[in-house]
Order: C-alpha cells, then sequence, then structure tokens
C-alpha cells in the first residue's frame, strides 16, 4: 500500500517525496495525533487524500473534518492549516502546471 511508504514518529510530522516534476509534486506524510501545519497559504492548487487516520483540515477560516477515504483541494492562495485529531497518513498533491 502506499501509506506503508511512510511511517509515524512520535511527536513528529515525517515526510516523504515519491514524485517530483516540474509540473508537480506528490508527497506523502505521516502525523502523529496532535500534530499540526499552522495556517500558510501555497501558490498552487493542492490535493490532499488522507490515507488512514482523522485530519481537521481549515480553509479559509472553515473547518472540515476528514478520515481515511477522503480527499479535499486547498485552493491557490487559500490560507489552510492541518491538525491530527487521531494519527494520520495523507497523501498531497501539488499541481504546478
Amino acid at each position: 500500500m502506499v501509506s506503508d511508504l511512510v511511517d509515524y514518529q512520535t511527536g513528529s510530522v515525517v515526510s516523504r517525496v515519491i514524485l517530483k516534476q516540474k509540473t508537480g509534486n506528490v508527497s506523502l506524510f505521516a502525523f502523529d495525533a496532535g500534530q499540526e501545519l499552522s495556517e500558510h497559504t501555497a501558490p498552487f492548487d493542492a490535493l490532499v487524500h488522507v490515507l488512514e487516520g482523522e485530519v481537521e483540515v481549515t480553509i479559509s477560516g472553515n473547518p472540515l473534518r476528514l478520515a481515511a477515504g477522503q480527499m479535499v483541494i486547498f485552493p491557490a492562495g487559500q490560507p489552510h492549516a492541518l491538525k491530527a485529531v487521531s494519527r494520520f497518513k495523507m497523501m498531497l498533491t501539488m499541481i504546478r502546471g
């Protein structure tokens, strides 16, 4: 399984780039429970696919809870943040072109 390509680490967020092209990247992330990425923006659209666990994402101030199998798009230029409700893994696809 693709989720097996990244492992959890206690108290941390672990990431691994699995594909890097000039048109975009695909990265895997493993978040320990309670870990988060603070609010930030990106110049490109990003697709987040939750592989395991549960996460709360906030996009432009609007919270959304996602579980394994669900996806969301972070629109370019919109502030977004993530917080692990439980340990969770996600695949992030950044589209540059």
